[in-house]
C-alpha cells in the first residue's frame, strides 16, 4: 500500500513538472489578484495592511481552484482512472496521493510566495510570517475539500464552474479562521492560538472527509 502511494505521488509530481499547468497558473492568478486589488483600493497603506491578510487568503482560495477540475479528469479521459479502480490499492490511497501531489504543486508555492506578495499589501514582517504559517496549515483543507468536487465532476466536460459552485460554500470556514488567525497574530482581540487551532482541526477533518468523500464519488462513477 505504501509503495502504491509513493508511486502515485511521484507519478503525479513528474506529470506536473513535465506539463506545468495548475501550479504555474495558480501562482500567476495569485499574483494577478494581489496586484490588482491595491490598484482598486488606492494608496492607503493603512487600509491595505488592515485587509491584507484577507486579500491574500481570498487570492489563495481562488488560485487553489485553478486546475482542480483536472485533478481526476485527465486520468478519467485517458483511462488511467479505470486502471486505478481495478488495482489493489484502495481508492482512498489513490485520492490521498493525488491530493497531496496537487497541494505540493499548488498550495505549497502559494504559501511560500505570500511573504513576497505581502509587500504589495503593505504587510509587516510579523504579518508575513503569520500568512505563511496559516496558509501552510489552511491550504490543505481547501485542496481536500476541492478534491470531493473534482471527483464528482471528473466525468463532466468543462466542470470547473460546477466544481467551484459545489465546493466554495464548504471552503468559507477555512477562509474565516485563516484570516482570523492572521489578524490575531497582529494583535487582535483574540489570541492567535484560538483560530489557528481551529484551522488545524479543519484541515485534519477535511483530510479525512475529503479523502473518503472523493473516493466514494469516484466509486459511484464506475
Amino acid at each position: 500500500m505504501l509503495k502504491s502511494f509513493n508511486a502515485l505521488l511521484v507519478r503525479d509530481l513528474k506529470l506536473a513538472a513535465r506539463v506545468g499547468g495548475s501550479g504555474v497558473m495558480g501562482l500567476i492568478f495569485f499574483l494577478m489578484i494581489v496586484t490588482l486589488i491595491p490598484f482598486a483600493l488606492g494608496p492607503d497603506l493603512n487600509l491595505l495592511a488592515r485587509i491584507g491578510p484577507a486579500i491574500l487568503w481570498i487570492a489563495a482560495l481562488l488560485a487553489t481552484l485553478i486546475g482542480l477540475d483536472r485533478l481526476f479528469q485527465a486520468d478519467q479521459e485517458d483511462g488511467s482512472l479505470d486502471l486505478l479502480r481495478l488495482s489493489q490499492a484502495p481508492l482512498e490511497i489513490v485520492v490521498l496521493a493525488k491530493v497531496i501531489a496537487y497541494w505540493l504543486v499548488t498550495g505549497l508555492p502559494l504559501a511560500l510566495a505570500a511573504p513576497f506578495l505581502g509587500f504589495l499589501v503593505a504587510l509587516s514582517p510579523e504579518a508575513m510570517l503569520a500568512m505563511v504559517v496559516t496558509l501552510l496549515v489552511g491550504t490543505p483543507a481547501l485542496t481536500f475539500i476541492g478534491a470531493v468536487g473534482a471527483a464528482l465532476t471528473s466525468s463532466l466536460r468543462r466542470g470547473g464552474l460546477i466544481l467551484a459552485i459545489l465546493v466554495l460554500p464548504f471552503m468559507i470556514p477555512t477562509l474565516i479562521f485563516g484570516v482570523s488567525a492572521a489578524n490575531a497574530a497582529l494583535g487582535g482581540t483574540i489570541p492567535f492560538a484560538t483560530p489557528f487551532l481551529v484551522l488545524v482541526a479543519l484541515s485534519l477533518i477535511a483530510a479525512v472527509v475529503g479523502t473518503v468523500g472523493a473516493a466514494a464519488a469516484l466509486r459511484s462513477g464506475e
